[in-house]
């Protein structure tokens, strides 16, 4: 992958309850299920094999809408170590309108009253279209995304420390 975002945030949770509720695609993914400006207005759906997202090799199928298009990904859990980490990363051809491929995950480590959480995404680039043509677009977009799950868990458990982002590198 050519592209990085992260976000970092410590919240008031131990690292076995943060891995439980972020293990949870639905909850960790919510930003992606509600209306939004980065999302066109549109959200995307999930569907999940047996095992939920909850073990190495199993699959999440996202489907829905962005700004009028169809978009649909399939995803499959290719490390899930807990309550520390979990990786995923796209299989297939994604539908996609500002990035292509990608991995992402989270890594929960133990702090003073808390959790630190870093949450990651290395992308490409759509392979073509409006991502390809501004990969400034691809990387808000992989912010937003990084960002919102960070922001979501500290939301949920309370902060220890404030949200930080990562640099990009391309």
């Amino acid at each position: 992958m050519t592209r990085h975002r992260q976000a970092s945030v410590q919240v008031a949770a131990t690292p076995e309850r943060l891995f439980a509720h972020l293990d949870d695609q639905t909850r960790l993914a919510a930003h992606m299920a509600r209306p939004s400006m980065m999302m066109g207005g549109g959200r995307m759906t999930y569907d999940f094999d047996e095992r939920r997202g909850q073990a190495v090799g199993s699959q999440i199928r996202m489907g829905g809408r962005a700004f009028g298009l169809e978009l649909f990904v399939d995803e499959v859990v290719t490390e899930r170590n807990p309550p520390r980490r979990k990786v995923w990363r796209t299989v297939g051809r994604p539908r996609l309108i500002i990035i292509g491929d990608y991995e992402m995950g989270f890594e929960a480590t133990p702090v003073p009253d808390g959790a630190a959480l870093r949450v990651w995404i290395d992308y490409e680039l759509a392979p073509a279209g409006l991502g390809r043509l501004v990969p400034a677009l691809a990387d808000a977009y992989a912010r937003w995304c990084v960002e919102r799950m960070a922001g979501d868990a500290r939301r949920t458990f309370g902060a220890v420390a404030p949200v930080r982002a990562g640099r990009p590198s391309a």
